[in-house]
Parts: structure tokens; sequence; C-alpha cells
């Protein structure tokens, strides 16, 4: 099965929420929210902020890969 590299992040600060193209190759690790501002950092135990505040997690974890 192909990874998903889409993924909707939702702000926890404001609930704005955006697709994204996740990266196949690398971790995100910040991401900022276009309507408020906030600097958005994965939560302790998720590799990033895809695995934290998106709807798929990213690619290496839905392969179940190593990650970062």
């Amino acid at each position: 099965m192909e990874a998903q590299i889409k993924s909707e992040i939702t702000c926890p600060n404001c609930g704005h929420k955006k697709v994204e193209d996740m990266p196949t190759n690398a971790c995100q690790f910040f991401y900022e929210c276009e309507n408020c501002k906030t600097v958005l950092k994965p939560k302790e135990g998720d590799c990033c902020i895809y695995c934290s505040y998106g709807t798929v997690a990213c690619p290496p974890i839905q392969e179940k890969r190593s990650c970062c």
C-alpha cells in the first residue's frame, strides 16, 4: 500500500484547518498556522507535526518505518 501524502492539520490554538502535502523523506518539526501564526511543534512522543496535529500520520509511520 502506498502512503498517503496529504494530511489536514488542525491548529490547537485557533482551530484553523489546512490540507498540506507531507514530505516523504524528512520529518517536519515546525509548522506556522497561517491564521493565528502559532508555531506548532510535535507533541511529546510524536515524531512530527503531522503525527501530532494531522488527520494522517507521516509517510514513514504509515509504512511502519523509522521516522527521523
